[in-house]
């Protein structure tokens, strides 16, 4: 597992699936945001390409997210679109409602982070996001990245086009947390 001051990320257990598709995904609104593509349900047992892990699939590595304090279940973390080549990759989070707005995004930023820039050696870490997701945007500004764009209404949400907000972090800018 790796360890923030808050949280930390381990691998996805079959149990924590039911509660993420539950608390994240079923939720119509929230996944509309999170999601590049339409929200659409999913069966029962289905497996959904969100939630299940495929150890082959090089190019996304999927956590769940928990409080150090007591190991709750408090959301899921990806740092996806990796380029072995040009050594960069996104970062994806989202937090279960009852996990939001205490930090958390702060801290499942940074041990992405680590993992980016010490564990997989990558030298860009990128993250995209909706521009009234204020929460993301301070997650990742208190961690270094810098806002380099906007990508005027280039997200259909709920019936309208939004604006994204593209922020960037290299490995020589980073500044780890003690």
């Amino acid at each position: 597992m790796l360890s923030g001051s808050k949280v930390g990320l381990r691998a996805r257990h079959e149990d924590d699936i039911p509660v993420l598709r539950t608390e994240l995904y079923d939720d119509v609104a929230n996944a509309s945001r999170a999601e590049a593509g339409p929200w659409r349900p999913v069966s029962p047992g289905a497996k959904d390409p969100r939630l299940f892990v495929d150890d082959k699939e090089q190019g996304r590595v999927p956590f769940s997210v928990v409080e150090l304090d007591g190991g709750s279940l408090i959301g899921t973390a990806n740092l996806w679109g990796i380029d072995t080549h040009n050594r960069n990759a996104h970062i994806g989070l989202g937090l279960l409602p009852s996990a939001r707005g205490k930090g958390y995004g702060t801290d499942v930023v940074a041990v992405l982070c680590h993992y980016g820039f010490v564990v997989r050696g990558l030298q860009r870490l990128q993250i995209e996001t909706l521009s009234d997701n204020f929460a993301m945007l301070r997650s990742a500004e208190h961690n270094g990245f810098v806002r380099e764009g906007v990508l005027r209404a280039s997200a259909w949400v709920m019936g309208e086009f939004m604006d994204e907000v593209l922020l960037g972090l290299l490995a020589r800018d980073w500044k780890p947390n003690p």
